[in-house]
């Protein structure tokens, strides 16, 4: 239920925590007194992270959903900056927000306590989007994990000490302060539309979070173990923007297919204990890129710090477009382009071939899906990018190449999920579909940008170089 009333609002900053049910922090200062919601675009984000063109897309239509179920103040500026001026125009009494993890905001968050503590204002910081806080799973020597297995073990074995929580009852103070309007601040691409297949594919808000969590383990859990890895199934969750921007917290996805799991055998168990894993990898990337901050510019493993990459635009564009003659790989940079989203294996493949067969930098890479992907995350970004390049904790190894042929050839088998996005290729049989270049012909296709062995016997030469150095 929501009021208004005159009234020393306490207020509520929303962050990526865009949703009323379990929602600590909300909680907490709906306990505390009536709650001015508000929301901040910080475009002063360090370096080459403020959000990108797909992200924009998603908050718009993020905060435009939990705006029409509560009112939001929208103001753009340096978020300390705009804290401070709404604690003096609304003579608030408190504060309260959701712990954010990325490299800059542990310094921003001590500012904002800081201007708490000038303004005489009580300063709240909660958990919420993780299952686990970075410092609360260590080793038993007290160190960080650099390793993602026993990581999962532990935390599997520290059971979360709440259960999810229902949407609060919310009074709202009404103290006359001044919004933005969201259209003004041009989340939404200019034309051309590059964005214009998005909302056949995606609802951003809570509502739709809720019901793709429902929808999944109804429909999809149980073939999870074995689907999970098909690009031409639908059977994975999608719940990664959902969970990035917090429209759904990890606490609400753990427990509920938990509560499938219970009781079940077989496929439905295997398959929910493989989700909840993809859940703890989420978790230790944030464990990872709280205690190595500097994880998404980095090289996790210094020898990495001298690898030979090399530097070649055409090729850089040509895997951006699509064009890369092998069409898995061209499938999933499409389909990146036209939804926000790719498959997460064939991530891995797209990613393997611009490291090892380009032998271009995974940081080329990082700052494209930054800039395309609806659930770009700081953290998830990074370790997995430097997972697939050998570079990061816990990494494939770099001599693990990925042949994008019988990539292909084993996860889609009849060429479905490349029929979709390449339609050059739909009439090509599926014996020939993942290997074009070998029907003859003329084919409105490109040519294989790089042959297949002779990138493995480069990428595994360059490797040998750091190797040596290293020794």
């Amino acid at each position: 239920m929501l009021g208004a009333r005159l009234t020393q609002p306490v207020i509520m900053w929303f962050r990526q925590d865009l949703r009323l049910a379990d929602n600590p922090a909300l909680s907490a200062a709906a306990a505390a007194g009536q709650v001015m919601g508000v929301y901040i675009l910080d475009d002063d984000t360090p370096g080459a992270w403020r959000w990108g063109g797909a992200s924009r897309w998603w908050l718009h239509h993020s905060l435009k959903s939990l705006c029409n179920r509560l009112p939001i103040v929208l103001r753009k500026g340096k978020a300390d900056a705009v804290l401070a001026a709404l604690i003096r125009e609304s003579g608030a009494t408190a504060l309260y927000f959701t712990r954010d993890y990325a490299p800059w905001s542990g310094a921003l968050e001590q500012r904002v306590r800081a201007i708490c503590e000038k303004a005489g204002v009580d300063c709240h910081r909660y958990g919420g989007f993780l299952l686990h806080e970075p410092e609360a799973i260590r080793t038993g020597a007290g160190e960080p994990y650099k390793v993602f297995t026993p990581f999962s073990r532990a935390a599997f074995a520290k059971q979360a000490d709440r259960r999810p929580r229902p949407a609060p009852r919310i009074d709202i103070a009404n103290p006359q302060i001044a919004s933005d309007r969201l259209a003004d601040w041009n989340l939404l691409p200019a034309r051309p539309n590059w964005a214009a297949g998005f909302a056949s594919v995606w609802a951003p808000g809570e509502e739709e979070a809720t019901a793709r969590l429902e929808r999944f383990i109804e429909s999809s859990l149980a073939g999870y173990a074995d689907g999970r890895d098909r690009p031409d199934r639908d059977s994975t969750s999608r719940l990664s923007p959902h969970l990035h921007w917090g429209e759904i917290s990890p606490l609400q996805c753990w427990q509920a297919v938990r509560s499938a799991m219970d009781g079940a055998r077989g496929a439905l168990d295997a398959a929910g204990e493989k989700f909840l894993k993809e859940l703890l990898w989420r978790e230790f990337s944030y464990h990872l890129i709280h205690h190595w901050p500097d994880l998404p510019e980095k090289a996790f493993r210094p020898e990495f710090d001298g690898f030979p990459w090399r530097s070649d635009d055409r090729a850089l564009h040509a895997w951006r477009e699509g064009r890369t003659g092998y069409p898995l790989v061209d499938a999933g940079m499409r389909e990146l382009w036209a939804t926000g989203y790719m498959h997460n294996r064939v991530r891995m493949i797209v990613a393997s071939f611009l490291i090892k067969h380009l032998l271009l930098p995974w940081q080329e890479g990082e700052k494209w899906f930054w800039d395309t992907l609806v659930d770009a995350d700081i953290a998830n970004n990074a370790a997995s990018w430097q997972w697939v390049a050998g570079s990061g904790a816990d990494a494939a190894p770099y001599f693990r190449i990925f042949n994008p042929v019988l990539q292909a050839e084993r996860f889609d088998p009849n060429g479905d999920y490349v029929r979709k996005w390449v339609p050059e290729l739909a009439d090509r049989p599926a014996s020939i579909i993942h290997r074009p270049w070998q029907a003859g012909g003329r084919l409105d296709y490109p040519a294989p940008i790089v042959e297949h062995d002779m990138a493995r016997k480069r990428a595994l030469a360059a490797l040998k170089t750091i190797k040596q150095a290293d020794a």
